[in-house]
């Protein structure tokens, strides 16, 4: 087994700075990480540490200052804008604190809209977005829209969308951040299931004491830089 298969996400020497000058503020200070396949991983932090910067460094949403990110095995960091685009559309799944739903449209156009955007063959679209309200058991609530739901709900709906088009890595920033506990060990359960029966590497942002009891492997992340591994 190559490195590349071990590993869905290589970042080494990343740093991450914010403006330029005597006002630049350097966010990530050298992160050197490598994320196993098929595994549950959590960052945690204080607010300020840079778990989320360093998320949306991982999922293709940013560029790092300096350092390289791979991605299964293909150096992103050189990558045109167009190209990161692509890499997040079809094999990334991407998760928000707020859930980031469209409002007007039911939980099933939700999921069908973003297939829609990654070029799903049309004629599957709605077996797979129903496939993935099933799998985090929304299929019976499928056609209401995100106000007629809970939290928790809503919360299903974005994994459904970001499962549906079969990614290889799913990033999740805060994923429990709005839910109550017990809500937010299911949603957990859910990402721990898509590890377990389909082989997804599931990286989040946490809080939550109880969760990081939950994953694989917690790196703890202190004023920029990674602390600790366990």
């Amino acid at each position: 087994m190559t490195e590349a298969s071990q590993n869905i996400i290589r970042a080494s020497g990343v740093i991450r700075t914010f403006g330029r000058g005597s006002g630049a503020v350097t966010v990530l200070k050298g992160i050197d990480l490598s994320i196993p396949s098929g595994k549950l991983i959590a960052f945690k932090g204080r607010s300020g540490s840079g778990k989320t910067t360093l998320i949306n460094l991982l999922g293709a949403l940013d560029r790092p200052t300096e350092g390289t990110i791979e991605f299964d095995g293909r150096d992103m960091t050189g990558l045109s804008d167009r190209e990161r685009d692509q890499i997040r559309r079809t094999r990334m799944g991407l998760i928000f604190q707020s859930f980031a739903l469209i409002p007007l449209m039911s939980a099933y156009e939700n999921v069908e809209f973003v297939l829609r955007i990654a070029d799903y063959p049309a004629k599957d679209r709605q077996r797979a977005a129903e496939a993935a309200l099933d799998q985090v058991g929304l299929k019976p609530r499928m056609h209401h829209r995100p106000f007629e739901m809970s939290g928790g709900e809503q919360q299903r709906t974005a994994i459904a969308r970001a499962i549906a088009h079969k990614p290889k890595l799913i990033m999740a920033d805060e994923p429990t951040a709005e839910l109550d506990s017990r809500t937010g060990l299911h949603i957990i359960k859910i990402f721990r299931d898509l590890v377990q029966q389909q082989g997804i590497s599931v990286v989040l942002t946490t809080h939550d004491p109880a969760i990081m009891e939950i994953v694989d492997q917690v790196y703890e992340l202190e004023d920029g830089q990674i602390v600790a591994q366990r």
